[in-house]
């Protein structure tokens, strides 16, 4: 890979990033800071971009850029932090948990749609 191209997709995927963190920051910009209405949503995010990215399986721009960009664990784990140790577990749990999910049913619909 020449550097042209490694930073051509550099690019491209932080123009992606930056568009899908902002369409998060929208989504999520009506519900308190640390509210479970903000965990809720964050969540939410989640499971859509994760099964996004199993449905269409996008490239650096769509995918690796935009849903890695719309995706976020890093409020989960702040939410996590804030909570008792066994509520902490159950968000980690859930957030993984459902996101996996998520992922292997759009993997599975993309499957069956191309069959």
């Amino acid at each position: 890979m020449r550097i042209d191209d490694t930073l051509s997709t550099t690019f491209t995927v932080a123009l992606g990033a930056a568009l899908g963190a902002v369409v998060r920051h929208l989504v999520i910009l009506g519900a308190a800071p640390g509210s479970t209405a903000a965990l809720a949503l964050t969540f939410a995010v989640n499971i859509a971009g994760c099964f996004a990215m199993g449905l269409f399986k996008p490239g650096p721009l769509w995918g690796t850029g935009f849903l890695g960009g719309l995706t976020t664990y890093s409020a989960v784990s702040v939410a996590a932090m804030q909570s008792q140790a066994i509520e902490a577990l159950g968000i980690i749990t859930l957030s993984y948990a459902t996101a996996i999910g998520a992922w292997f049913a759009g993997d599975a619909l993309r499957s069956r749609r191309n069959a």
